[in-house]
């Protein structure tokens, strides 16, 4: 299996698709540039089969409904932003334009700390509050990756000044969850580069201490 980083939407939020062999595909927070994100999978003949989302953020959710419709596939989120899809003061996308946007509820709540099997892909969900209530990272073994939002970046942790953020959450999450995964994981970041749990133990500032 392999995976690659698209940038989308107003703020180049990184997207990720993870496909196998035969093409088939998860999406990670396709957060905009529908149309063109489409077009970018059909040329590479790529197959969707589900929609999951590490949290609700307006830069994650501005291209939910049109890839879900394209493809035809469910869309999975955290029940903790159950709501949050068709609220634009929950997802801030009210500060982008004066009436926001909205998207349809996830075909499937996440709940807990469960894998998650998704046709041929399985996932171990960690449940990372802190820079949104429901903010979900998924570990994919077989590629040593987690993908994890804006939860842990390269030098950098999410934003917690935002509605519903709290930095002490966010904090625990980070040591109690994603530093407790093999150092060598590659976390693929919400936004800027991926990086891996090692380099972050190691040189990311806001984690001294830890």
């Amino acid at each position: 299996m392999n995976w690659k980083q698209v940038p989308l939407g107003p703020v180049q939020a990184n997207a990720y698709v993870l496909y196998n062999q035969d093409k088939e595909a998860v999406i990670f927070d396709p957060g905009g540039d529908g149309e063109a994100f489409q077009s970018a999978l059909q040329r590479e003949n790529i197959k969707p089969i589900a929609i999951l989302l590490t949290h609700a953020h307006f830069d994650h959710i501005g291209a939910v409904d049109h890839i879900r419709d394209a493809f035809n596939i469910p869309v999975y989120l955290h029940q903790a932003e159950e709501s949050w899809l068709s609220d634009p003061a929950k997802n801030l996308s009210i500060n982008m334009t004066p009436q926001g946007f909205t998207a349809r509820p996830a075909d499937h709540l996440i709940i807990g700390e469960n894998r998650l099997r998704v046709g041929p892909f399985e996932f171990q969900i960690y449940e990372t509050p802190g820079h949104s209530p429901g903010s979900v990272s998924f570990y994919h073994e077989e590629t040593s990756t987690v993908f994890s939002g804006d939860v842990l970046f390269q030098a950098g942790i999410g934003r917690t000044d935002l509605p519903y953020g709290d930095e002490k959450t966010l904090l625990d999450s980070i040591h109690l969850k994603l530093l407790e995964l093999p150092e060598d994981t590659t976390v693929a970041c919400g936004h800027g580069p991926e990086t891996t749990v090692a380099n972050e133990m190691d040189q990311n500032p806001f984690l001294s201490g830890l």
